[in-house]
């Protein structure tokens, strides 16, 4: 009997350290912003080539006036077509595997349900993170960091 409460203890013990490691911190305020949009185009179609980057803070899913801009141009793009699009979710290397995994996602959720509000048909869209793995930088750094911090759109 009071093994089995020592081992449910441990647990609880073991999952609430795991949930204090993986909570966010307020040290995007000691960080030089980083917003905007990239250099990268969709050279898949051939109109005008629209941005198919947007980048995020450290640590947030907030999209930014900047990448509401570009996802506007997507937008009109998709609205009545019948393509199918992939929106991959990217972190850069701080955090642990699980929270970038997370948070790619919720960045590219960010962007899908922009999307969808301007009128996309959200069956069109595939939300996909990669997290940290896929890095678009190498360096430990903030000049990389800043270029991981993304959303790709791919049409």
């Amino acid at each position: 009997m009071i093994t089995k409460a020592l081992k449910q203890g441990l647990t609880l013990a073991v999952v609430m350290s795991f949930l204090v490691g993986c909570s966010s911190s307020d040290n995007a305020a000691t960080e030089a912003p980083t917003t905007g949009t990239a250099p990268v185009t969709d050279t898949s179609s051939s109109e005008a080539t629209l941005t198919n980057v947007v980048y995020f803070d450290f640590d947030q899913y907030a999209l930014t006036a900047e990448s509401r801009a570009v996802l506007l141009a997507h937008a009109d793009k998709l609205k009545g077509a019948s393509v199918a699009v992939r929106l991959e979710g990217h972190a850069d290397e701080r955090g642990s595997r699980e929270y970038n995994m997370a948070l790619g996602e919720k960045r590219a959720n960010a962007v899908r349900d922009f999307l969808v509000t301007q009128g996309v048909n959200g069956s069109s869209l595939e939300v996909v993170s990669f997290g940290e793995e896929q890095p678009a930088a190498t360096g430990s750094d903030e000049s990389s960091w800043s270029q991981n911090r993304r959303v790709e759109v791919k049409y």
